[in-house]
């Protein structure tokens, strides 16, 4: 299994990522299969960069606040208006209660059709697996600020080369704060994707909506992972600040997430290197007359 980060910024994109947006790939023996953990605001730009949208099997949202599932509009239209035709079944999606709804609202489309014409929607049953191809993906409710917020148990079975099946697990934290199920979706995880949004001292009086990196770390300890992969930064706090915090608290390894970097879920390993942005060539169709402010003053002879 293998994990690409597409944003990885804490609550809004920042100047190096999108929000958080997770594109995870398993081989099951006849092809590779492609999930999302959220699409995030900005994230579906990068996300071109990585895979065809149409190459994915499903999308599964953690939760409906705008950072982790506001791109689903995007990919609506990108669905719906594409002049060649979408040519494939309704993308699934999988998520909280109230997301065809809330995507509906977002962007101004009747409840009754909605989105349904271009997703298929499809709603969390907690602690109950969902599986597609090679995947097994099970949401845990954790302690967030929203009527549902999961942490997802990602876990895959793929073939080995010598005829070998071996299963990788990947917990995705989602947004939320200390809870007995984050604990429970992360046990025995081959790689902990775990928020870190807040930083000790400066956020105490903050009950019940992220981690610090501390509180990650405990986290991780106390669910015996291989190791952490610390996420969901926002751009005011210095990636140093929840890496120490971690650190104090937890020996296994720790990384932090960064986009377009991928990894090997059971190895840990890195592999490649990020995309760099996509250029294309300037063309000027026609070019405009020279102009001149009127109030310039006249050109000295």
């Amino acid at each position: 299994m293998k994990l690409t980060i597409i944003g990885c910024t804490g609550s809004f994109p920042g100047p190096g990522s999108p929000a958080s947006c997770y594109l995870v790939s398993a081989f099951d023996g006849e092809r590779q299969w492609k999930i999302l953990l959220d699409l995030g605001s900005g994230a579906l730009g990068v996300l071109q960069r990585y895979t065809d949208i149409k190459d994915l099997d499903a999308i599964f949202i953690s939760h409906l606040h705008p950072d982790h599932c506001m791109d689903l509009c995007g990919m609506h239209v990108a669905i719906r208006w594409d002049p060649a035709g979408w040519g494939r079944e309704r993308m699934l999606v999988h998520g909280p209660a109230a997301t065809a709804d809330r995507m509906a609202t977002a962007y101004g489309l009747p409840l009754e059709e909605g989105m349904h014409p271009d997703y298929d929607f499809q709603n969390w049953k907690a602690h109950e697996p969902v599986k597609i191809g090679p995947f097994s993906i099970t949401p845990y409710p954790v302690l967030h600020p929203i009527e549902e917020s999961y942490a997802l148990r990602v876990e895959a079975t793929e073939p080995m080369a010598d005829g070998t099946m071996r299963t990788s697990v990947l917990t995705y934290s989602g947004d939320t704060d200390s809870c007995p199920g984050l604990i429970e979706a992360a046990r025995g995880a081959d790689m902990f994707l775990c928020e870190a949004a807040f930083q000790e001292g400066r956020d105490d009086a903050i009950k019940g909506v992220h981690l610090t990196g501390r509180r990650a770390g405990q986290a991780a300890t106390e669910a015996g992972v291989e190791r952490l992969l610390l996420t969901h930064v926002p751009v005011w706090t210095d990636i140093n600040t929840v890496v120490n915090e971690a650190k104090e608290v937890y020996s296994g390894g720790i990384a932090v997430a960064v986009s377009g970097v991928t990894y090997g879920v059971w190895s840990g390993s890195q592999l490649g290197t990020p995309k760099s942005l996509p250029t294309a060539p300037v063309s000027i169709v026609r070019s405009a007359p020279t102009r001149e402010w009127r109030g310039a003053k006249p050109k000295k002879k």
